[in-house]
């Protein structure tokens, strides 16, 4: 069984929060990856965790209503939370913010090691971090961390086996989105800003359907439709279209996971025109059906 630990006992916790002001404060650790979830209904005010070599935070918002103040060096920058935004920082950067608002957080701290053996696995592009983002949506990361909520409810009930799973898609996901480097870096210089990719990713995602022109996410991003499809081919590697099939899929493999809904409903969901577009796109993209799949996993 997994280890659980309570943390009731510490003034503050392990990410600089009061405990006594938590409603909610749950952990559960597995093979590289510690889970939280962390909610409160007060305002926390002023954190701060000082630099260490813990490797990764990622922050999942499971409602709307936060805010946070970060205090950078030279300059403080402000964030606001809906549902299924998120935040990654690294352990090795002075952390300070003022938390306003109430937030319910499932958050989950990678180890370096277990980044480094994810890496060195081919779980994505070979990475020497992850991206630093704060107040993005990443509803494929928030459906995976919605699945991990009852087993943080009762970790009495885990299997070692589903949050060591769990983690490995967990990690493979945040690698293949928010993985950098020194070469991630050069690419992206020739493609899109991080600002423009993070707008024209956002826009994709919310048009699940698929019912959104290149002219109207070129225009919010200011760019010629050309100059726009080449330097999202640069910087995510695909096409727009090819990109919004593959998150598709990603959404659905949330769904499979953290859900009993039928496939029917899945596809639907997740933007395809129907079931059989649904299978035959995952099939190609997973090596294996839909249903099939599933049954592989649970199994």
């Amino acid at each position: 069984m997994p280890i659980t630990q309570s943390l009731a006992a510490s003034a503050v916790d392990s990410l600089g929060c009061a405990s006594s002001a938590l409603h909610r404060d749950q952990e559960l650790i597995g093979n590289g990856i510690r889970f939280y979830r962390k909610r409160t209904d007060e305002i926390l005010g002023y954190v701060a965790t000082p630099p260490t070599d813990r490797g990764f935070l990622v922050g999942v918002s499971m409602q709307p209503g936060h805010r946070r103040r970060i205090l950078h060096e030279h300059h403080a920058s402000s964030h606001d939370f809906d549902a299924q935004s998120v935040y990654v920082r690294n352990f090795a950067d002075h952390y300070r913010a003022d938390l306003k608002g109430p937030f319910d957080f499932v958050l989950m701290e990678i180890s370096r090691g277990f980044f480094e053996q994810a890496v060195d696995e081919g779980a994505g592009p070979a990475a020497r971090t992850l991206e630093c983002v704060t107040g993005l949506k990443d509803p494929v990361l928030c459906a995976l961390a919605a699945a991990m909520a009852p087993a943080l409810e009762h970790p009495e009930s885990a299997s070692a086996l589903f949050v060591d799973q769990m983690g490995l898609v967990i990690g493979t996901h945040l690698i293949q989105t928010y993985g950098g480097g020194a070469a991630a870096a050069t690419k992206k210089r020739r493609g899109l800003s991080r600002l423009h990719e993070a707008r024209a990713k956002e826009i994709l995602r919310s048009r699940l359907d698929g019912n959104v022109s290149i002219a109207d996410v070129a225009d919010a991003c200011n760019l010629s439709r050309s100059h726009f499809i080449r330097a999202f081919r640069e910087s995510t590697g695909q096409t727009p279209h090819q990109w919004m099939l593959k998150h598709r899929v990603e959404l659905a493999l949330g769904h499979m996971l953290g859900s009993q809904m039928p496939l029917a409903e899945i596809a639907h969901a997740c933007g395809f025109a129907d079931q059989s577009h649904f299978t035959r796109v995952f099939t190609q993209a997973m090596g294996a059906p839909p249903g099939n799949w599933r049954r592989q996993v649970r199994n």
